[in-house]
């Protein structure tokens, strides 16, 4: 079951020590036309496959696509708000675009412990962004997880 904001597990913070392999959160959330026109002037990425219906028609996505960052984004809610969560620092990340994001699609994104080093606080997550059964977007990040001893 899926909160307000569209997170499986509350929100908050999982500590270095308490992380473990296998470990998976998740958000979700539609992408619809107000999100796509948003990101669009938050961003400045006035890009008309994003914006006009006519232009997109004409292109190898035959319609309008949402901006992949703004799917990308989605992974940092799980991260930022539920694994590692609050005061987790961004070291980097990988992305691999697959497949578009249409205006009205629902993105599931979830990232999954895939390593830890506890002597860095550094954990590193498997990423994926899902419309239905397709993977739009899959890669890896590594964050600085909180600790109890040093927060």
């Amino acid at each position: 079951m899926l909160d307000e904001r569209g997170h499986n597990l509350p929100v908050g913070t999982i500590c270095i020590e308490d992380i473990e392999i296998g470990m998976t959160r998740s958000v979700s959330k539609t992408i619809g036309d107000a999100e796509i026109r948003a990101f669009a002037e938050i961003s400045t990425d006035h890009n008309p496959v994003h914006l006009d219906d006519a232009y997109a028609r004409d292109t190898i996505f035959q319609g309008r696509i949402a901006h992949g960052i703004l799917t990308a984004a989605l992974i940092s809610a799980v991260i930022g708000e539920q694994l590692p969560g609050h005061g987790t620092v961004y070291l980097g990340q990988t992305l691999k675009f697959l497949a578009p994001v249409r205006p009205g699609d629902r993105v599931e994104a979830s990232v999954t412990v895939a390593g830890i080093d506890h002597a860095k606080r550094r954990v590193t997550l498997d990423c994926a962004c899902r419309v239905g059964d397709t993977v739009v977007l899959k890669g890896e990040a590594l964050v600085l997880a909180p600790s109890r001893k040093f927060d």
